[in-house]
């Protein structure tokens, strides 16, 4: 499966490094704990749903990464870029083992299925 991304001869030379600059330490830093991190999560605060996927990996006694960025009135703009980067449309983002799983549902799903042990550790 693809994703649809503009292909960049359909992007002007004179905006093309804005857009592969565009908050890229941000998405740098995330990439990178998806590498180093069993389960990362791109949360917000006020939003209840990072939270409950946090509160769903503490009671199982899963470590985690989290990024909090911004809340419903700031840091919309670093989080759009996460959200082009990864393509997942809402927050939380969360990976498992370095790969995008969806957000709060989707984890609840894998935890329901015991897919979240890591070799008999939490990570």
């Amino acid at each position: 499966m693809s994703r649809h991304v503009l292909t960049e001869d359909r992007i002007h030379p004179a905006v093309r490094d804005y857009i592969h600059n565009h908050y890229r330490l941000a998405i740098e830093e995330v990439g990178r704990a998806t590498r180093d991190h069993a389960i990362v999560i791109v949360g917000m605060r006020q939003n209840p749903f990072p939270r409950r996927a946090r509160t769903l990996l503490d009671k199982q006694g899963l470590t985690y990464k989290y990024f909090e960025f911004g809340s419903y009135l700031s840091g919309w703009r670093l989080r759009n870029a996460i959200k082009m980067w990864t393509g997942w449309p809402t927050i939380p983002i969360i990976f498992v083992r370095g790969k995008l799983v969806g957000g709060f549902e989707d984890l609840k799903r894998l935890a329901d299925k015991g897919e979240l042990v890591f070799d008999g550790t939490s990570t």
